[in-house]
């Protein structure tokens, strides 16, 4: 989807059209969630803090979220997607993989399916969509950020390795920016400057994902699209409207982010054996600090005196801006039973 969040809260409320809008944030405090295309020409991003943003673009107008309305329009396009094939990977709520190798209807071309699938969008929702179609997960999600907004890209299988040998290093999907800086600092500009290094140059330099950069700029990644991927993680944070150096305040803001964050996972059944707090301090420098348990955990209250030793494994080194805490090493397999609430004294 173009502009996802962005762009609904356009459609519900037609006086911010033609508007540099961002979701998410205040002129003062908290990260940009997305960011109309209007805002984007002033250099406007997600995840950027909303005082950036706002020196980019002063006329910045600011929305709230309000994810249960974005949640309510995914669901109308997914229900567009199963109509042509029950193969379909969400990777968020505003984007997802289909295999329309057999699809429903029978048709031939995959290009005409996501024009089709992008008109019924339009029609049904009134946002447009953008769609990238190839013969892999890696080329069919570079091709899909081509010709946005509102437009789509094919890479047949015969156009495959000229497209991805003259691909700029850092348009390849998976490759951050830190990566893309450490292959610029290699000598690795392109496509074809990654396909003339050997795979032992890249695992040396990139470890496990070495061999991974050496099959995908050669079109291999055999990914296969996973209606049922499972959840890795679920989370929650809270950016503060002023900066907290007080315990008191400190431990308030973490009860809450812990009540939510259990209401998440008791919705989906899951528990975790590992809990991660984040810590962005005033002066955005931003820590982690993890424990592993041997047990599932979904108990509210272990889970609250867990992060609160988390929070003071160590000194705070400044006031604090956003915490967040995260559950991961999930229940997903099923291999072991919950347990919802046990007595367990917890040592750093």
């Amino acid at each position: 989807m173009d502009a996802f969040y962005a762009s609904v809260e356009v459609l519900d409320n037609p006086e911010l059209i033609d508007k540099a809008i961002a979701v998410g944030g205040s002129k003062q405090r908290g990260v940009v969630a997305a960011a109309s295309y209007e805002a984007r020409k002033y250099g406007v991003r997600s995840a950027m803090s909303s005082v950036q943003a706002s020196k980019l673009c002063p006329h910045l107008i600011f929305v709230k979220p309000r994810f249960d309305r974005y949640k309510e329009v995914s669901n109308q396009i997914r229900a567009i997607f199963h109509e042509y094939t029950n193969l379909v990977e969400p990777l968020a709520l505003d984007e997802a993989f289909l295999d329309v190798t057999i699809n429903k209807f029978n048709k031939q071309s995959a290009t005409l399916i996501a024009q089709e699938i992008r008109y019924k969008i339009y029609n049904q929702t009134g946002l447009t969509a953008s769609a990238g179609i190839s013969i892999n997960k890696f080329l069919a999600k570079i091709a899909s950020d081509y010709n946005k907004p509102n437009g789509q890209k094919t890479i047949s299988p015969e156009e495959v390795e000229l497209f991805l040998e003259q691909l700029e290093i850092k348009k390849f999907f998976g490759i951050g920016k830190k990566t893309a800086e450490k292959m610029y600092h290699l000598g690795i500009f392109t496509g074809k400057d990654l396909k003339q290094q050997s795979v032992e140059f890249l695992t040396e330099h990139f470890g496990k994902a070495g061999a991974s950069y050496y099959n995908i700029v050669r079109g291999i990644h055999n990914s296969e699209v996973e209606p049922n991927r499972k959840i890795k993680s679920v989370g929650t944070e809270r950016t503060f409207e002023e900066n907290l150096s007080s315990e008191v305040y400190l431990e308030q803001k973490l009860e809450q982010i812990i009540e939510e964050l259990c209401l998440r996972i008791k919705k989906q059944n899951l528990a975790g054996k590992t809990i991660t707090l984040k810590i962005k301090y005033a002066n955005f420098i931003q820590k982690t600090r993890s424990a592993t348990l041997s047990y599932f955990l979904s108990d509210e209250k272990i889970l609250l005196d867990l992060a609160k030793q988390l929070l003071y494994q160590e000194e705070l080194e400044d006031s604090v801006r956003l915490i967040g805490v995260s559950i991961s090493n999930l229940n997903n397999k099923n291999e072991e039973k919950i347990i919802a609430a046990v007595q367990l004294q917890f040592d750093f």
